[in-house]
């Protein structure tokens, strides 16, 4: 069994005064209607198993490709310029020195100084809308980036991109939590976030075939207009197809909206509809031990991310390859990447004490990698370019840092200040780790693979202590509250009762069984929901 199985319905006791109202009482006899919070009544029927099913699946083709393709563009569009800087740009633009070192830490400005503000704008503008006016923006960004001619302009547009790419991250993981049960969730963000590595390869085979082209444009301008025009193009679709909440899916019927909502108040993290923002959980989060190690964990991950990805083409090709054979061998560094993403994120998903664990061993192939690389002066180009295959795993560790943060932190502004402190720590990360990649030491960058060979030892170090925090938080509240709890519940609902969600079928049973009452709605953060236990 994936999960470990408790009764499907566990009560809390009365005596919890502690977890607000909910937690304090007992279950309740059922009544014909429920209200919810905006004064309406509960419409929902009883759903079967089959129509669970197919309801899911409607979610997942009308979300998931949105979701996708939005990584997919923001992925390419961060990180073509690396392809660009051996076709041509840092001639064109006259960039020296630790210029280009300069232009790729800068968009993490950008985005550092944008990545708060835009949490506070997720939570509360309709979010399909917002995503859709951000990505009209950033497309026109990188499509100008084709008319830079020195390094003032160059830097210019790659900061405004970090800003308009800041957004894209935490909305997609705001709207994962609003429409999936936190057993979903490290799935579906497998899923959209594998866009990063599959973005890779088509910008790699979109690098080689324009790569070709020699007319006065150059093939590195044309890269940028093109990718800019088709993110642009995206804008539509997220306008027109993608919902800002449950309740306004136009592909689901008023039941099913219903029934969609419910199983996240009884499975998910919460109602994420009509929230308002909340200092009390600011500060909370703030105080939460959890969240200090996930921003370290999230800033030594991407301190060799930064660099990698901006020094890629440029590192293969001083293995002895052409500038057109680097943008190739790029792609079978993405395709283990996106197994990697998406392998990891159905485990964590289906196997609630792994997260952790998952995020310490898939660093471990770069610590062996960057060794290699820096050893390179003592072995064959072939093994450098195995040990440079090694680094691919390293990017599968951030969603499944991003999955434990939609998992295991309830409270709109809770969730939403720890995804803000996440991106800025992954901005410092990736500010740092360019510069590591200094000038003088080209073609072998000691220095930086040294750095990365440290950075990723240390996540495994300061993981197994989030996984031992975790666990010991746990025991402490069933030790407290007297129940076993659940991970894959969102506490105690429908007076008291904590459902024990195993797989789909539980979903369906307790959505149909539990009747839920106005509290259940409300916007409470993990510590003051009873029954609510941690993803390991």
């Amino acid at each position: 069994m994936p999960h470990e199985r408790d009764p499907l319905l566990q009560f809390g006791r009365s005596e919890s005064s502690q977890h607000r109202n909910h937690t304090a009482m007992a279950a309740a006899e059922a009544t014909p209607t429920a209200t919810l919070p905006d004064g309406t009544d509960d419409i929902s029927g009883n759903v079967d198993q089959d129509e669970a099913r197919r309801i899911l699946r409607r979610i997942d083709w009308f979300i998931m490709p949105l979701l996708f393709l939005v990584y997919t563009f923001n992925f390419m569009d961060k990180t073509i310029l690396s392809s660009a800087s051996v076709f041509g740009l840092k001639e064109d633009t006259h960039l020296e020195g630790s210029n280009y070192s300069w232009v790729s830490s800068v968009f993490y400005f950008g985005y550092f100084l944008w990545a708060y503000p835009t949490t506070l704008l997720v939570a509360r503008l309709p979010i399909a809308k917002y995503l859709a006016a951000d990505t009209f923006v950033w497309g026109a960004v990188v499509a100008l980036t084709a008319a830079c001619s020195n390094y003032g302009g160059l830097i210019t547009v790659r900061f405004f991109l970090g800003v308009a790419e800041a957004t894209v991250s935490p909305a997609l993981m705001f709207i994962t939590s609003t429409w999936y049960t936190r057993d979903e969730i490290p799935t579906r963000t497998g899923i959209w976030f594998a866009g990063n590595s599959v973005g890779g390869i088509i910008s790699s085979l979109l690098a080689y075939g324009i790569g070709h082209i020699t007319d006065n444009i150059h093939p590195w301008r044309w890269m940028f207009i093109v990718l800019g025009v088709a993110t642009f193009l995206l804008g539509f679709g997220l306008l027109f197809l993608l919902p800002d909440t449950i309740s306004k899916a136009k592909f689901l019927t008023p039941e099913e909206r219903q029934w969609a909502g419910d199983r996240v108040v009884i499975a998910g993290t919460g109602r994420t509809e009509n929230t308002t923002w909340k200092w009390q959980q600011m500060v909370e989060c703030l105080r939460d031990p959890k969240t200090w190690l996930i921003v370290s964990i999230s800033l030594l991950c991407q301190i060799p991310n930064g660099g990698t990805q901006n020094f890629a083409n440029l590192v293969i090709t001083s293995f002895g390859f052409t500038s057109l054979q680097s943008t190739l061998i790029n792609i079978p560094y993405s395709v283990i990447s996106v197994a990697a993403i998406s392998g990891t994120g159905w485990l964590a998903g289906h196997f609630r004490s792994t997260n952790c664990i998952l995020i310490g061993l898939i660093v471990i192939p770069p610590v062996v990698g960057s060794a290699l690389i820096s050893s390179r002066s003592s072995i064959p180009h072939g093994v450098s370019l195995f040990g440079y295959f090694l680094l691919s795993t390293g990017p599968a560790a951030l969603p499944l840092l991003l999955s434990l943060v939609q998992s295991n932190y309830r409270g709109v502004t809770k969730k939403m200040t720890m995804t803000a402190l996440l991106f800025i720590a992954y901005c410092a990360g990736n500010i740092v780790g360019p510069q590591l990649f200094i000038s003088d030491e080209e073609p072998t960058y000691d220095t930086a693979f040294r750095a990365i060979t440290i950075c990723y030892a240390l996540v495994v170090c300061l993981v197994a202590v989030l996984r031992l925090y975790l666990q010991l938080a746990n025991k402490r509240r069933q030790r407290e509250e007297g129940i076993q709890g659940s991970a894959g519940a969102s506490g105690a609902v429908g007076g008291g009762k904590v459902v024990d969600v195993v797989d789909g079928r539980n979903i369906t049973e307790a959505v149909n069984e539990v009747l839920l009452r106005p509290e259940d709605y409300e916007d409470v953060t993990d510590w003051k929901t009873f029954g609510f236990r941690y993803r390991l």
